[in-house]
């Protein structure tokens, strides 16, 4: 074989290589778009199946604007911030929880001993939704995080109006293992949190998803959920952002506030 047909082959090896490479990046970008809304639709439906709004074939961005009230709040003082002090970063159709997380100004580092959701940073301003139904707020929608096995795990936890019982519980992002620590976005699993009691009658967190099954003639069984079968760390791993976000380090302060407004009205 002559050096020039060898040089041919490998040129015209490299000219495929370079249009494939062409065509692959112009559908990337092309996509983007459909694709970030997809996801965003996506994340949408979450926020409603948790809330109980969602049924297939609903018109997904109608029934979220009518029937879900979206509010930013301080965690660390529980107040709900006015509008005209949103910015850019904080407008709820423009939410990211990631990407507040790490901003300098609008995220903050957790100090190793209170993290114990091994999440290292949070918002310092949370994007939280209420359930609006016949013209009331008949639930609290919360995003809550944490880190699971392989993965930061990404959910809602709704509650209701008297923060005693768990109303909804999805994950829409997260990396576990499938058929282990995946079966966190099984539906059956997330239909056993309904009705759990999460907080005793001084106010104590008493939620928690234990390693193994919950025993449903055991006392605790009111506030325990069945940990994931095969996957203690998830297991854990869920458990630990449940300890973090729903005490102080978390929605505590806001809690209180709900709590002071109730016994006051």
């Amino acid at each position: 074989m002559s050096n020039d047909s060898i040089k041919k082959t490998v040129i015209v090896a490299l000219g495929v290589c370079l249009v494939c490479s062409i065509l692959v990046s112009t559908a990337a970008v092309a996509l983007k778009p459909r694709q970030e809304k997809n996801k965003k639709l996506e994340k949408m439906v979450n926020i409603l199946e948790v809330g109980g709004l969602y049924e297939k074939g609903v018109d997904v961005e109608k029934v979220f604007a009518e029937q879900l009230e979206a509010l930013i709040i301080e965690l660390k003082s529980g107040d709900v911030l006015p509008k005209d002090k949103y910015g850019d970063m904080l407008q709820p159709g423009k939410y990211d929880i990631k990407k507040v997380a790490k901003d300098a100004k609008y995220g903050e580092a957790i100090p190793g001993k209170e993290d114990k959701a091994k999440i290292k940073r949070k918002p310092k301003y949370m994007l939280v939704y209420y359930v609006k139904e016949g013209g009331k707020r008949t639930k609290l929608i919360l995003p809550v995080y944490g880190k699971g096995l392989w993965s930061t795990m990404y959910g809602f936890l709704a509650l209701d109006m008297d923060l005693k019982r768990v109303k909804g519980y999805t994950v829409y992002d997260h990396g576990e293992t499938p058929g282990l620590g995946g079966e966190v976005e099984n539906p059956k699993w997330q239909a056993s949190w309904q009705g759990k009691i999460v907080f005793d009658d001084n106010d104590k967190l008493i939620l928690e998803v234990i390693k193994g099954k919950v025993d449903p003639t055991g006392p605790k069984a009111k506030y325990r959920i069945d940990g994931l079968s095969g996957s203690t760390l998830t297991t854990r791993g869920v458990d630990n952002l449940l300890k973090f976000w729903l005490r102080e380090s978390g929605y505590g302060p806001f809690f209180k506030k709900i709590r002071e407004a109730s016994s006051d009205g």
